[in-house]
């Protein structure tokens, strides 16, 4: 993965003229004048580590070749991928670099990995595929840390056909575990934005969501079982895929973004690979009606196996197709709102669902626009972070972020929010364009995701903290969550903690007191420091 970006980096493709005169007409973004500065450039400190603390690492993890003190390897597990931790990186700037890169083998050495630091008080950061972007990956506690890499537990460790589960290792990345269950003909069924990067770990450590949740679930409600490695031992949880013998520790460890331990292996559910997978474009006069008509498909049925739809401003940039950007602009697609249908299954199951669903859709207004935009949609479905990079390297800011309510307070938080963001942004002197979908839909309520990009002013960062901090009052006092998907980490722990409350947050942390005497997991992540 690109170091100062996303991904591959010959995916950012420079942007197209519609775009970036868009962006210089409307916004006054200019173009920048530099790029990132050279990796080989940035001035990293010493790792700062006494020599007995390597050696307890080294005997942890079977040798000094699975601990890293190089610049690169530390540059590389420095923060996530935010817009702000990417500026600051493409300044060079790495005050939260880790001081050394451990690579555990098994579930024996990440609890060996745990020992070692809690002997000598070293915090441990866990890392899976490094795509955080609300600050999992920047422990509050100043001082050397190890990050805690888990690219080496990338196994398959077991699947059972009959009861339709497959048990993996949490450094397995997404494309990785589809390709080895795909061999025995199963899919896991989920695919978030970040899916050619994340890891099965931080799925469930972020209770992720992917694009095909209306039809496949959460990743925490694929979660039938997990191991937990902590600094007191170790927790298995899941005998059966559901029980009654008191309080489910799934739902307490799913989330816990490394706060209470280390995710070695997950067992999850899994399905057939589909027969059929057909995507569909729809176009509704208005954000409303589009919403009204997901949610009738969400209560009532058939529902889709993927069911998004992006609002009047997404729609007319072209975001619900990311690789036309610019198409509306110039004339080339029609306005209003664009919603996806996607239907995955058997050949007679997808082509009833959709039949049905149709008609649902014509009912509430919707106007259907072949199969086209659907499957441009399904070809650009992780192209949106690559367009980050890109509109970084042209001048712009891109950010994103997420909530998620109940269906009768979706408009207000959607007002709310838009609102809160235009006036803080325009208030910095840096006026924002401002689009939002809904991602994923509930019988009871729906997400709603947000992409604002505006100029990058004289302090991008800066600007950025305070429109967020609006937007995550807003949400609050909207009634919505302040995260559906992206997780807590450290940016929107403040607001986390007034969400579960002064008792909750107590509970939470008697939990971490037990499991993390010395407060080494991911300190200040989830939870604030003691």
């Amino acid at each position: 993965m690109l170091w100062s970006g996303w991904g591959d980096p010959a995916k950012a493709a420079p942007l197209p003229e519609t775009v970036t005169g868009l962006l210089r007409d409307l916004l006054g973004v200019k173009p920048r004048t530099a790029g990132p500065v050279a990796l080989e450039d940035i001035a990293v400190p010493e790792p700062g580590l006494e020599p007995a603390v390597r050696q307890a690492l080294f005997g942890a993890v079977g040798g000094e070749e699975h601990v890293r003190f190089d610049a690169e390897a530390r540059i590389r597990h420095t923060r996530g991928k935010s817009t702000p931790d990417l500026l600051r990186m493409r300044e060079g700037d790495v005050g939260d670099i880790p001081a050394a890169v451990v690579l555990p083998a098994d579930h024996d050495d990440v609890l060996a990995v745990l020992r070692a630091c809690a002997e000598h008080g070293l915090p441990v950061v866990p890392f899976g595929g490094g795509t955080s972007v609300v600050g999992g990956l920047a422990p509050a506690r100043r001082g050397p840390f190890v990050a805690l890499d888990l690219r080496r537990m990338d196994q398959l460790l077991d699947l059972d056909p009959v009861s339709r589960t497959a048990t993996l290792q949490p450094g397995l990345r997404a494309p990785q575990a589809e390709a080895l269950l795909a061999e025995h003909g199963f899919t896991l069924g989920h695919f978030p934005q970040s899916y050619e990067w994340a890891t099965i770990g931080g799925f469930a450590a972020a209770r992720s969501s992917g694009q095909a949740s209306a039809g496949y679930g959460r990743f925490d409600e694929m979660v039938l079982g997990l191991t937990l490695a902590t600094p007191e031992g170790t927790i298995d949880t899941g005998r059966a895929p559901r029980s009654a013998a008191g309080p489910d520790l799934r739902q307490l460890l799913l989330g816990s973004e490394g706060a209470f331990g280390v995710i070695t292996s997950v067992t999850v559910r899994i399905r057939p690979v589909p027969q059929t997978c057909v995507y569909e474009g729809w176009r509704f006069p208005s954000f409303e009606e589009g919403a009204a008509a997901l949610r009738r498909l969400a209560q009532d049925g058939p529902r889709p196996t993927v069911l998004r739809l992006s609002d009047e401003t997404e729609t007319l940039i072209g975001l619900a197709q990311p690789d036309a950007i610019g198409a509306a602009v110039a004339g080339q697609q029609p306005t209003g709102c664009m919603a996806i249908t996607g239907y995955e299954g058997t050949d007679e199951d997808t082509g009833h669902r959709r039949e049905q669903a149709a008609a649902v859709l014509r009912e509430c207004g919707g106007t259907p626009l072949g199969e086209e935009p659907g499957q441009r949609w399904a070809h650009g479905r992780y192209s949106a972070p690559y367009l980050r990079d890109s509109l970084l390297d042209a001048g712009a800011f891109a950010e994103t972020l997420e909530t998620a309510t109940f269906w009768s307070r979706v408009p207000g938080l959607y007002a709310s929010v838009r609102e809160a963001l235009a006036t803080t942004l325009t208030d910095s002197g840096t006026p924002p364009l401002i689009m939002c979908h809904i991602s994923h839909v509930y019988e009871n309520g729906a997400s709603l995701y947000f992409t604002v990009v505006s100029a990058q002013g004289d302090d991008p960062v800066t600007h950025w903290e305070k429109a967020k901090h609006a937007a995550n009052e807003a949400i609050l006092a909207a009634g919505g969550t302040i995260s559906h998907h992206h997780g807590v980490g450290t940016d929107h722990r403040d607001w986390y903690v007034r969400e579960a409350g002064p008792l909750g947050i107590e509970a939470l942390r008697a939990v971490k007191r037990r499991l993390d005497p010395a407060g080494l997991l991911n300190p200040g992540v989830l939870l604030p420091l003691d």
